[in-house]
């Protein structure tokens, strides 16, 4: 995220000089009104100017709200119907090109003007190959794989007839019970911020013109992810210093980064639903932002504000959005009901419409669906699953896989371990490895860990028990079968965690507890002496501290897609030695959250040393345990955001920086030694924190500003050195970006408790 307060050039400028002449449409056609169309473009083509007026002034008002009208494709008939008449702008969910051609042939060819139409879906991580849901992607901390990955969501969604998808999520969450954590990149501004940008470059590509690439779209607009107590389309109460310096900075990201689009959230926030928030939208993300991309409601989101009890009905709740500068309606049919009757009543003016009209025709200009509007019927069965997609969804699964123990080097597992016992729900559940929101990926295509045991160690060497058949399975009948054959066995990999069905939208959970019998299953299997090593898969951070403790080493990965299987293995083996690192804090128990590293200090912070419940002799005073920041029973977190482990071990020492004071348009030296003090190979995440000691308002204790992976081989050492603008230590206070002198401090470690620190100041 750019760090100065400057406003934002906007996206898309009309722009109407000489030099873009040739880019005019050639001919209209003013007998069928039809727009014949043969120029090249790049993203978001300035030359769209006078092409898009062009078609606008041949628009009935019909035709026009016609564009701000999103339909599905199960509306079939009456989807047929509103084609044919222009009255349809962009449609959801086709996923056969055929069936694409079919509706587009009529929006085309039989409507008056043959405007093309533009078909969205939610691709949020993989089309046909599944890479492992974004809070796993956010935990290899790579914006470069997590772009090769998204690139490749365009190309196969894309040789479907899609040119637009409804990601990436980047809402901030503090709170796994929020089953839609598992869609975005985890609890910091600064990671979600990089990563959403990522995606963004890799879905719309060098251009979006490119018949590969895919219109993104950033959601939720915005603090989605502070639903109060982790329900879904929840009240949030944010107040706007802390929306503007946590939750809107990725979309702002995102933003500088020229997305497409954006989707505004299903949240009140402070008695305001986001779709009706003319603050929100109109003033900060178009006005002071510059933001010229279209925006979309989520799903109904125009209707529901009358649910929310801010509407009186759906006519003034399309008011609302059409005064907040909402575009387009996604399923509400509000727009096609009431716009026309608030333009005849004076309440909206046509002018407002045409606005809309022209983002929207622009976005279908910058995609080239003037020039090419039809989809090539055979690309798929050369485009889904190519080995080349499905090698880049085992690296990026196999980077975001985290390794949370590993007591007495139990992995990787040497040549001694000839037989393994396999057990637990997710050891051979290809549908469930896939994770949330994938529609069109193929469990048939997945690799469980299962098969791909068997073919690493022999299938007569894996003795398969799974003992519970899914996660939520509360009977352990196959447990004496599993008791009976460990005693074949070198070691025990249990594989639990969560179906894809318990996290997402919608599925938010009071408890973080394993499902069913897992855990009583885990506590088992530690009894039988032999060493368990615990594979978790699941969408959102669990309450594990038990399970972890019964285990000789634990992985967890995050949904971790199609080749979830061959990832595991080979960092099993140790071919793959994992790196990946936590993008959201662990907490001990559900009573912790919202815990989350970047929080502020108070005015009376914990220090650690304060007495534990346990600890308490009956009789204490009141006012003898310290009246500090904490709770009695739970102090720390389970692990903190950043953490993760390897088979190689770091160290850091020796942070050093070019100097002690700093202007605000300098940049910061820092360097320091990072050292492989094993006989492994292996990649760290080194993270880059810093602190406001002092400020206009109250900062957090740590703040990531700058990571990235550094490879060292066997007992390597190297001196490492970051350069970070001054500019990015500020922070907004209200609508202006500033950076104040003083002090600040600097840390260097490998997750956001270790580091090791140093100190400057910031002059005026």
């Amino acid at each position: 995220m750019k760090t100065s307060a400057k406003t934002l050039a906007p996206l898309l400028i009309l722009m109407f000089t000489p030099a873009f002449a040739q880019d005019v449409p050639q001919k209209i056609d003013n007998t069928s009104c039809k727009i014949a169309f043969s120029c090249e473009t790049s993203v978001y083509d300035d030359s769209s100017g006078p092409f898009v007026d062009s078609i606008l002034k041949k628009m009935t008002l019909d035709e026009k709200i016609g564009q701000l009208n999103q339909m599905h494709w199960e509306d079939g008939t009456l989807l047929e119907e509103n084609a044919r008449k222009g009255l349809v702008g962009s449609v959801m969910s086709i996923t056969n090109p055929k069936d694409f051609n079919k509706i587009q042939s009529i929006a085309v060819e039989e409507s008056r003007l043959g405007i093309p139409l533009i078909n969205a879906r939610d691709v949020i991580h993989g089309f046909k190959t599944i890479f492992p849901i974004p809070l796993g992607q956010a935990c290899s901390f790579d914006p470069d794989l997590i772009e090769e990955a998204a690139r490749i969501s365009a190309i196969e969604a894309s040789a479907a007839g899609i040119r637009w998808t409804f990601s990436p999520m980047v809402d901030i969450s503090q709170d796994p019970r929020w089953g839609r954590i598992a869609e975005g990149f985890g609890e910091d501004p600064y990671l979600a911020s990089t990563l959403g940008a990522a995606m963004v470059k890799g879905y719309q590509g060098k251009s979006l013109s490119d018949p590969t690439s895919i219109a993104a779209c950033a959601k939720h607009f915005a603090g989605y992810g502070a639903s109060e107590s982790g329900k879904d389309y929840n009240s949030t109460f944010i107040s706007p210093n802390r929306l503007r310096n946590l939750y809107l900075r990725p979309f702002h990201a995102c933003v500088d980064n020229e997305v497409a689009t954006i989707m505004t959230s299903f949240n009140d926030n402070d008695g305001i639903p986001s779709t009706g928030n003319e603050w929100l939208v109109k003033e900060v993300l178009r006005d002071e932002w510059g933001y010229n991309g279209v925006v979309v409601t989520d799903w109904n989101a125009i209707n529901e504000m009358v649910n929310h009890g801010y509407c009186e009905d759906a006519r003034s709740a399309t008011l609302k959005a059409v005064n907040a500068s909402v575009d387009i309606d996604m399923m509400s049919r509000a727009y096609m009901a009431n716009i026309k009757h608030l333009i005849a009543d004076g309440l909206i003016n046509e002018s407002q419409i045409d606005n809309a009209v022209k983002r929207i025709l622009r976005l279908k200009y910058s995609l080239g669906l003037f020039k090419s509007p039809y989809c090539d019927e055979t690309l798929p069965s050369t485009a889904f699953y190519a080995p080349s997609h499905i090698q880049k969804a085992q690296e990026l699964a196999e980077e975001s896989i985290v390794l949370l123990k590993n007591d007495f080097h139990t992995l990787p597992l040497g040549p001694e371990v000839k037989k393994i016992l396999v057990t637990g729900p997710l050891a051979d559940a290809p549908y469930e490895q896939l994770g949330t929101w994938i529609f069109d990926g193929d469990a048939q295509h997945s690799i469980t860990p299962l098969a791909a045991l068997r073919d690493e160690f022999g299938v007569e060497n894996i003795i398969y028990e799974p003992c519970l058949e899914y996660s939520r399975d509360t009977k352990l009948e196959g447990l004496n079968r599993v008791k009976e054959k460990s005693s074949d066995a070198d070691v025990i990999l249990a594989f639990v965690g969560e179906e894809s069905i318990l996290s997402g939208e919608a599925h938010s959970l009071a408890s973080l507890f394993l499902q069913g019998a897992q855990s009583q299953l885990i506590k088992e299997l530690s009894q039988l002496g032999k060493p368990v090593i615990t594979v978790v898969i699941a969408g959102r951070p669990l309450t594990i501290a038990n399970e972890i403790a019964q285990s000789s080493a634990v992985l967890y990965s995050f949904a971790p897609g199609t080749m979830g299987g061959p990832a595991i293995v080979n960092t099993i083996v140790g071919r793959n030695n994992p790196s990946g690192k936590l993008p959201v804090t662990f907490p001990m128990t559900v009573g912790q959250i919202p815990m989350y590293y970047n929080h502020n200090n108070t005015g009376r912070p914990s220090d650690g040393t304060e007495l534990r419940i346990d600890d308490i002799s009956v009789g204490t005073p009141q006012t003898s345990l310290g009246n500090k920041s904490y709770y009695l029973d739970y102090q720390k977190c389970l692990y903190p955001f950043g953490f993760g482990m390897s088979y190689s071990d770091f160290k850091y020492s020796d942070l050093c920086l070019d100097k002690n004071e700093y202007q605000v348009n300098d940049s910061i030296i820092l360097t320091f030694n990072l050292e492989n003090t094993s006989d492994v190979p292996g990649i760290e995440v080194a993270q880059v924190y810093i602190r406001d000691i002092h400020a206009g308002l109250t900062r957090p204790v740590k703040e990531l500003i700058h990571f990235e992976r550094i490879a060292l081989e066997a007992n390597d050492k190297k001196r490492v050195s970051f350069s970070i603008p001054v500019d990015k230590l500020g922070y907004w206070l209200g609508n202006k970006y500033i950076v104040e002198p003083g002090k600040f401090d600097i840390f260097v470690g490998g997750n956001s408790d270790d580091c090791i620190k140093n100190s400057f100041n910031v002059l005026y």
